[in-house]
């Protein structure tokens, strides 16, 4: 793979979308528009922003990457150290102009909404902060990455005249997103259970070992779908769309620290499982916004 081929796949193409939608969603059903803010957000979080997050955290797992089996494919490429200063840099060049124009855009809330998910996706995997080795820090921080986007969004739009309100439904609904990305990366923790001990990488998987990290990641779960259950109709149906990932890790609740490497199977689904979950919920925000 040349360089700048393994710059971009370093930002982990197959979640891009994974970013770009919670902000632009939420920007829509703030009633944002599809103005310039709309735009210039859904291309920094589609693009750089994954760059940022991934480029980062290759570059400083690179170790760690070198003696992961799951290193490879859509799960991630082990980065050429020759390609590390470069990756760096990319991610610099590409982040600051977008950071600058969208703080020129909007307010303070929304510039300190920007600022918080920076950091967390800066202190995840850099050097001394290192979030990722701090159990349970780890899948809050790493949630943070995923529904700052939406907050973000929210902000923004405020910031350019929508009238915005913190609403019981808004919170239910972010809280909901949040509890199901903790859920998520604490799964996600299981299946390198074994391998992060041997390294004495600390995880929330470490911690509590990959059967309760599994039942931790359950529990996430059906509290975000208890969270989604107080949108008013028909938002409430999206509870329904945690179900498919507790059936999908359902089967590894009785996982052991020597087997966890078997959750992989779950893991893999849980990467495309996100797109038609993505694919539900739009269709239910067109009804919402139709009704």
């Amino acid at each position: 793979m040349s360089r700048a081929g393994q710059v971009l796949a370093s930002s982990r193409p197959l979640s891009w979308i994974n970013t770009a939608f919670p902000f632009g969603a939420a920007y829509l059903l703030a009633d944002g528009g599809l103005d310039a803010a709309f735009w210039i957000g859904c291309i920094w979080f589609l693009i750089p922003y994954n760059l940022m997050m991934y480029g980062i955290n290759d570059v400083f797992d690179y170790e760690s990457d070198l003696r992961n089996p799951r290193k490879g494919g859509v799960e991630g490429i082990v980065l050429d150290q020759r390609v590390h200063r470069l990756t760096i840099w990319s991610s610099v060049v590409t982040n600051v102009p977008f950071v600058v124009v969208l703080a020129a855009m909007g307010s303070a809330v929304s510039n300190l909404v920007l600022a918080i998910s920076i950091f967390a996706v800066i202190a995840y995997s850099a050097p001394v902060l290192r979030f990722k080795e701090r159990p349970f820090l780890d899948s809050i921080t790493s949630s943070t990455h995923f529904v700052s986007p939406a907050v973000f969004g929210l902000a923004l739009a405020a910031a350019r005249g929508s009238d915005v309100e913190v609403t019981v439904p808004v919170v239910a609904a972010l809280l909901g997103f949040f509890a199901w990305g903790i859920g998520s990366h604490a799964f996600g923790a299981v299946q390198d259970v074994m391998a992060d001990r041997a390294a004495g990488i600390g995880s929330i998987g470490t911690a509590l070992g990959a059967r309760n990290t599994t039942w931790f990641a359950l529990g996430a779960y059906l509290l975000g779908g208890v969270c989604l259950l107080l949108l008013p109709w028909p938002g409430t149906l999206a509870a329904l769309l945690v179900l498919p990932y507790v059936a999908n890790i359902w089967p590894y609740r009785s996982i052991t620290d020597a087997t966890c490497e078997e959750a992989n199977v779950a893991w893999r689904r849980f990467l495309w499982l996100n797109f038609l979950t993505g694919f539900l919920v739009t269709q239910l925000l067109i009804w919402i916004t139709l009704t």
